[in-house]
């Protein structure tokens, strides 16, 4: 659960006024030759741009789930749009955005933002770079003083013919906003440190404006016309199945562009920016709403579609935006500029911002993006994608390069390389390299035959999955190779300890078959501490630990007793018959250490197997200070590892631990000032950035809580336990909303009341002083947390209530 911060004061507002609007200057001095540059890019009436942009700012600006992102007419949807003005008209292509808009206002009420960012990077950057490709060829044919052809095909066709035919007029003031464009950010010395302030495109474009009126160059120029002539949407004529795909089109670019584009001006402001300067994190689904209902709008004004433009995004982050003030005045501006500024504007030549349009083409083909599918090894999905928006278009472009990725997937899934060398002792080792699954079983079993029936063997998984046709084929190699007196060891990537579920090593002659996981896709490859070893380490690390449970986690392998209950206590008669059944040259299994002997134990194995793959991250932090980003309250049962549940490690989570993970109210009866020093400590000194509450199934406390009898004593235990009782109050009240697993009821009583419990210490956690102005400042969230034991399965306390007045815990799974 979030805590959303409350409505800024009439002081701070007018505190942060001055630097929002510095901030909506420099945006709009980025966003006006842009926004033309754009709409004549598109083919659209040079006013569709400036509509577009005033509508994104005001519009989107008010309505969005991103305070700092700015929205307007994007490169990303200018292929798809010109494209639709030649099919279907401008007027038509105007209606299309308004029922793009209406598309995108479903999509959000339906909360589907985050799976837009389900597609692959690699198919994203190579959309945009096709459609860069797409507006840098089509804008150099102005530049060089010609028309644009209708494809990208025909345009690079065109070229020859185009250079053969220059126009030295178009070409001289190209060259001169490019060559403003490339040098202004590196301008030497301080009057180069002044002029930077002024962003580059529009420096660029009014020098090339001021070139061109002062030498009386004959050019093409920016021709406004008036407002009152200024086209509408009309009622879509075509074919139905065309007009939908062109809507669908529209909505599903325009939102990945600008969700995408909003995840990374968070990104940015994390990074530039301390915990209290910054504003709320991105509501994904309010976005998407904002940008449907801009949309609507420009449409219905007969402007360009609308979606989140990262280059004026960043713009506004580094102008030092604190609020969506910024955005909305940059609409304005527009809107003025518009009415105010046209014998201005008309007397830009189109051939500067065919040259600004075509630079934001070529910068669409990041280098960065490059290296980064390079390194991931999706280079062939990105170029692939980029060619086919480049000969196909945008809806082609985007479902080739999914196909590709899936193809791609496919391949790296089934593809294993099994080969097997014998070393010089004899041993013979087989390597696995990639997933087992049946599509390797024949090259698996092929390479397992050829091994001697009595020799001694090491197999080496190296990858992550093995489903049951490859498991079947295992056990059964394997239980021939021991009849036969052979040996085995599994291990996995450079030596490390490794198991199969149900197999053993040559030191565990039970098998494979003797956890009885036959029947399931299992995970290989898991590894101990990461120690090579040879056969007797490895003999001894199976006799500390064996049971596959323990596989996750080597070192608590020293504490676990996974003997049936009525055996855990041997008597004296059955150690004796154990006694006589060891033979003469074996040891007697040693009796598990419980108390001082068991915690040596583990730290032993800790200094030996974790210790020198920690020593260094612990200096670290030994020298830095902890900083974590989280308070992470929870109870003290045993079962609730948090570590292992949330993946933190060393420096990540500020633990409190107690019974039941109660939060006393301040100045209550009997309260306990440990977790409230903790929580101010954590909150104030530590500057954390969120507060997690953690429950459980099967909680002690809560049981405790319910069977509790009036009358009794008071102990520490009932004591403490007093703070549990509002929580026990909000469950048999009717003014309270009652808490639930998502897609399911509780099970009992006390799930019910544990579940409960989350929720009324995330109250109580409210009224601590320090939690409150953090809150209040909007720099800290509060989450509620259930973790399910018996199923190992967490849950997060959703936003607001469901249709039943319930407050809902939904499944974390993978995805998350």
């Amino acid at each position: 659960m979030t805590a959303i911060s409350p409505t800024r004061t009439t002081r701070e507002v007018r505190k942060d006024l001055p630097a929002d609007f510095s901030a909506s200057i420099a945006v709009f001095l980025i966003a006006l030759p842009l926004s033309l540059g754009i709409a004549l890019a598109t083919g659209a009436p040079l006013q569709a741009g400036l509509v577009a942009a005033a509508v994104g700012g005001i519009v989107a600006g008010r309505l969005g789930g991103a305070p700092l992102q700015v929205s307007g007419p994007a490169a990303g949807l200018t292929v798809v749009t010109a494209e639709l003005i030649q099919h279907y008209g401008w007027r038509t292509t105007c209606a299309i955005t308004v029922l793009a808009g209406v598309c995108q206002l479903g999509l959000a009420a339906l909360r589907t933002a985050r799976s837009a960012l389900m597609v692959s990077p690699a198919i994203v950057h190579g959309l945009l770079a096709g459609i860069g490709v797409t507006i840098a060829l089509a804008q150099l044919h102005i530049v060089l003083g010609g028309n644009p052809q209708s494809s990208a095909v025909a345009n690079v066709l065109g070229l020859p013919a185009q250079l053969a035919d220059l126009h030295p007029a178009a070409l001289g003031v190209s060259a001169l906003t490019l060559a403003v464009l490339l040098a202004w950010p590196w301008l030497p010395g301080r009057a180069g440190r002044v002029l930077r302030k002024a962003p580059a495109a529009l420096a660029a474009v009014a020098a090339a404006t001021a070139a061109a009126a002062l030498s009386g160059l004959a050019l093409p120029r920016v021709d406004l016309p008036s407002w009152r002539s200024h086209a509408l949407p009309e009622l879509p004529e075509g074919p139905v199945l065309g007009i939908l795909a062109a809507v669908l089109t529209i909505a599903l670019v325009g939102s990945v562009q600008s969700l995408l584009s909003a995840v990374a001006t968070d990104k940015l402001i994390a990074s530039e920016r301390r915990t209290g300067n910054r504003p709320p994190r991105t509501d994904l689904n309010r976005e998407l709403w904002g940008q449907g209902a801009a949309n609507i709008v420009s449409g219905a004004l007969g402007g360009l579609p609308v979606s989140g433009v990262a280059v004026r995004s960043v713009a506004n982050v580094k102008s030092g935006a604190v609020s969506r003030r910024s955005t909305m005045l940059h609409g304005l501006w527009v809107v003025l500029a518009a009415g105010l500024l046209v014998p201005v504007l008309d007397l830009i030549p189109l051939a500067a911002l065919a040259a600004l349009v075509m630079a934001v083409g070529v910068q669409m083909v990041s280098i960065t993006h490059l290296r980064s599918v390079t390194r991931h090894r999706e280079i062939v999905v990105y170029g692939t994608t980029i060619v086919a928006v480049v000969l196909g278009g945008v809806l082609e472009g985007v479902a080739i390069g999914i196909a590709v990725a899936v193809a791609l997937a496919l391949h790296r899934l089934a593809r294993t390389r099994i080969t097997v060398d014998r070393q010089d002792d004899g041993t013979h080792r087989v390597r696995a390299r990639g997933q087992l699954t049946f599509l390797a079983v024949p090259r698996l079993s092929r390479v397992l035959n050829q091994i001697p029936h009595d020799g001694h063997v090491v197999i080496e998984l190296d990858g992550s999955f093995m489903d049951h046709a490859a498991y079947e084929t295992l056990q059964d190699w394997q239980e021939s190779h021991l009849a036969h007196g052979g040996t085995l060891e599994v291990t996995g990537r450079a030596g490390s300890s490794a198991r199969l579920p149900g197999t053993t090593s040559a030191d565990e002659p039970d098998g494979f078959g003797g956890s009885g996981e036959a029947g399931g896709a299992t995970e290989a490859g898991a590894t101990g501490a990461g120690v090579p070893h040879s056969g007797n380490h490895h003999a001894d690390r199976s006799r500390r630990g064996t049971h596959q449970c323990c596989r996750p986690w080597t070192p608590w392998q020293n504490h676990c007793d996974h003997r049936p209950a009525g055996t855990r206590t041997p008597t004296a008669a059955a150690m004796a018959a154990a006694a006589a059944e060891t033979s003469a040259d074996e040891a007697p299994p040693a009796p598990r250490r419980r108390g001082a002997g068991q915690l040596a134990s583990g730290i032993s194995a800790f200094q030996r197997d974790t210790a020198p793959h920690v020593r260094d991250e612990l200096a670290r932090l030994a020298r830095e200070g902890q900083r974590p980003s989280q308070l992470f309250l929870t109870c003290a049962d045993s079962r609730l590892v948090t570590s292992m549940i949330t993946a933190s490690g060393p420096g990540d989570l500020f633990t409190v631990r107690n019974v039941g993970n109660l939060v006393p109210l301040p100045g209550a009866e009997s309260t306990d000032d440990s977790v409230a020093a903790a929580i101010e400590y954590a909150v104030d000194v530590l500057k954390v950035d969120s507060i997690t509450v953690c429950g459980h199934s099967g909680c002690g406390a809560m049981q405790a809580l319910l069977s509790s009898a009036p009358g009794l004593p008071m102990t520490p235990l009932r004591r403490w336990l007093r703070h549990g009782l509002p929580s026990l109050e909000r469950m048999a009240s009717r003014h309270h909303a009652w808490a639930r697993i998502s897609g399911r009821l509780p099970a009992d009583a006390v799930e019910q009341l544990c579940l409960t419990n989350v929720v009324q210490q995330l109250e109580h956690l409210r009224a601590h002083e320090s939690v409150a102005r953090r809150l209040a400042e909007g720099t800290l969230e509060l989450h509620g947390m259930y973790f399910h034991v018996g199923e190992a399965q967490a849950y997060l306390l959703s936003e607001g209530e469901d249709f039943f007045d319930c407050r809902v815990f939904d499944t974390v799974g993978q995805h998350a």
